[in-house]
């Protein structure tokens, strides 16, 4: 059945495609072959234009070479360039096209020297604080990519032998004139049918679909990937200044109006204790408690021993991909809705004024986020930009690894360009390290428990040549030979250890250990740069093990029949902070707030949905993606208590009552971006 949808879908595209060349052939047959090859010139401007600009972006990964989209939307609009042009007589017919021509010139510059600058493409939207960039104008353009004015001086030249081009036109056409724009309006509704079906449910991987980078617009890179340079100017400019708002509804208005009302203060014992101190938030890549121990992780269970502890830590999941969610949680207090489909990475338009990034820069911070993989992926390039970063930086957009090393843990310290931009000598700042290594596949036959079994192995060899060579060297002086220097490692042959096929479990485990040395070298480089006492480093995972194909393997090590499957380490290091363990149930919620008072930023309890998780006056509650909550006590679902504890009626409506307010708060503040309002 699908196998038959699947070839449904591919010939009714098919019938699309051929739609739209029938009617191109029969407009150009009408009036393109009646003024070639001089119309053809006309063209060639735009086509540069558009073609440069796809190629300063070629650092984008994320691909549309196979999506026909861009093509046809470039041919389309340069269609209309063009034809508007020779349908009006002499100069006037110049004159519309000198127009069109500027115009181009004006989007290919702001694009393409904004992306010189940013790596990302220019938004309309950015208008709004125009004035904040008005006195670094020159400075952009002075540091602009050279090749971008060496490609407008070509654009140039094509412009000008192009008007010399132009055909002779004695009279107006109208009729010309009007048969373009009914073709261009026609054509702008077919043409996105290429991009196939937008998905309805919230999966990982929605961003990858093209036909959901159209209908939401918000990734600038990829975005212009799937569109070409005048098809995403133009439905930037419509989604920024024309599009329609979604209605309010005036209940939801008056219900964010009533919780945003009061200014919370906030002060305890733990206020301003980390003042003035760097940090580096470590997020984890599925390491869950059962893997933090003395012989899997000794570097992570060390500083969980030492620093404050959360015992009882849950990260919240959802099918819209996990891992990002951490990051959206933990950098701007808020959590992918529950109450409609929409995942966190979606909202890179929104205003998130008391961020992570924000609160630290306003205080004269460096602010970097650091990963393996390219920025395209679920558009952390445009999300971290959004929520006030001074950049994401990605090992695999580097350019310089030959082979699949760079998904190593370690390479995030090692690598000596991250390093650097890592620990800054001259301002504070905040690192945002995302591990991968604790990732799937968990096998050694592929993927990063491949690599580590290799490298084991040829540890192990080593090691087995090195305990040879010292016997030979031995045994060589004792006979009193001549030669015992020509004995050396490379003449020390021994067999390679037969392959042994790794669990499950063993791979998870060693991975984890990867991601452990990684800890290990960030440690060493603090010290060694003389930064470990002036630094804070927190440390916390992005979900539980649910990638294990084996999930038999979690029943060992914790509760696997409900949402507490969720539970995650959480933990906060200082060389001033004295070890504690915090029973209260927390999530990532609680992250940002916590950290806000800890390094005495003044601010509105409200502007978050968590809680400082070290206020004396701190329950602790979370919350899951079917609306079930745990308190440290009672877990719940459907508003009724699942498991044996006990809770008094009245307590179990306050908390449901509390859950559907928190919960409701934050769905209604990201769908209005109501931070926005009140920033």
């Amino acid at each position: 059945m699908r196998l038959l949808k699947k070839k449904q879908g591919k010939k009714k595209s098919n019938e699309t495609l051929e739609r739209i060349k029938g009617i191109l052939i029969k407009f150009k047959k009408e009036y393109f072959d009646k003024y070639s090859p001089n119309i053809y010139y006309m063209a060639i401007p735009f086509i540069l234009m558009d073609v440069f600009t796809y190629i300063f972006g070629y650092k984008i990964s994320y691909s549309s070479y196979l999506i026909i989209s861009p093509i046809l939307f470039t041919l389309t609009w340069i269609l209309l360039f063009v034809m508007t042009s020779i349908s009006f007589k002499k100069i006037i017919g110049k004159l519309i096209y000198i127009f069109w021509s500027l115009l181009g010139i004006f989007l290919f510059l702001l694009n393409n020297v904004y992306y010189s600058m940013t790596r990302t493409f220019f938004d309309f939207h950015l208008l709004e604080s125009a004035s904040e960039g008005t006195p670094y104008i020159w400075e952009t353009i002075k540091n602009c990519n050279p090749l971008v004015y060496v490609a407008l001086f070509i654009v140039l030249i094509s412009i000008i032998i192009s008007v010399k081009k132009m055909p002779k036109i004695e009279e107006n056409d109208f009729n010309r004139l009007s048969k373009t724009i009914l073709l261009v309006i026609g054509l702008s509704f077919i043409i996105p049918l290429t991009y196939g079906k937008s998905n309805t449910d919230l999966t990982w991987s929605s961003w990858r679909n093209p036909k959901n980078v159209f209908n939401l617009f918000n990734d600038n890179n990829k975005s212009m990937k799937i569109t070409g340079l005048y098809e995403y100017s133009a439905r930037n400019f419509y989604v920024t200044f024309l599009k329609t708002q979604e209605q309010e509804n005036e209940e939801d208005i008056e219900f964010l109006d009533s919780a945003y009302k009061d200014a919370g203060k906030h002060k305890n014992s733990y206020t301003s204790k980390l003042k003035g101190k760097n940090l580096i938030l470590v997020q984890l890549e599925g390491t869950d408690n059962w893997l933090i121990d003395k012989e899997t992780t000794p570097t992570l269970y060390k500083l969980m021993g030492e620093g404050i502890n959360f015992t009882n830590h849950f990260s919240y999941y959802n099918g819209g991909g996990s891992t990002f969610n951490s990051e959206f949680a933990v950098n701007t207090g808020f959590i992918t809705p529950l109450s409609y489909t929409k995942n966190a990475y979606s909202f890179n338009r929104n205003n998130y004024p008391y961020s992570l990034a924000k609160l630290f820069k306003e205080r004269g911070y460096t602010v970097n986020a650091f990963h393996m993989n390219h920025g395209e992926y679920y558009s952390r390039t445009s999300n971290y930009k959004n929520w006030g970063y001074d950049n994401y930086y990605g090992l695999k957009e580097l350019g310089t690894y030959k082979d699949s090393s760079y998904e190593l843990d370690r390479e995030l310290i090692l690598n000596e360009t991250f390093n650097e931009l890592m620990f800054p000598s001259d301002t504070n700042f905040v690192d945002y390290i995302i591990a991968y290594s604790g990732h799937l596949p968990f096998t050694n036959t592929k993927g990063v428990c491949k690599m580590l079994y290799e490298e084991d192995v040829e540890k192990q060899v080593l090691e087995e040549k090195e305990e040879i060579l010292k016997e030979e060297k031995k045994k060589c002086k004792k006979e009193k030979r001549k030669d015992c220097d020509k004995i050396t490692i490379d003449t020390i042959e021994v067999e390679t250890p037969e392959f042994v096929e790794m669990s499950e479990e063993e791979c998870v485990r060693r991975q984890a250990k990867e991601t452990d040395y990684m800890m290990e070298l960030l440690l060493q480089n603090l010290k060694e740069k003389n930064l470990l006492d002036n630094t804070v480093i927190v440390v916390f995972t992005d979900h539980y093990l649910y990638t294990l194909n084996d999930q038999s393997i979690l029943d060992k090590y914790k509760t696997t029949s409900n949402n507490i499957i969720n539970k995650t380490p959480w933990f906060i290091w200082s060389s001033n902070l004295k070890h504690k363990n915090i029973k209260y149930v927390t999530s990532q919620l609680n992250i940002l707030p916590t950290l806000v008072n800890l390094y005495g930023f003044k601010y509105n309890t409200n502007n978050y949905i968590g809680e400082d998780a070290l206020d004396s006056k701190y329950k602790g509650i979370v919350f899951f993606s079917d609306y079930s909550w745990y308190d440290g006590n009672v877990y719940v679902e459907n508003g009724e208590v699942q498991n044996k504890k006990k809770i008094s009626q009245t307590a179990l409506d306050d908390k449901n009552e509390y859950i559907n307010y928190i919960t409701k708060k934050n769905d209604l503040t990201l769908k209005y971006d109501y931070l926005d309002r009140i920033k």
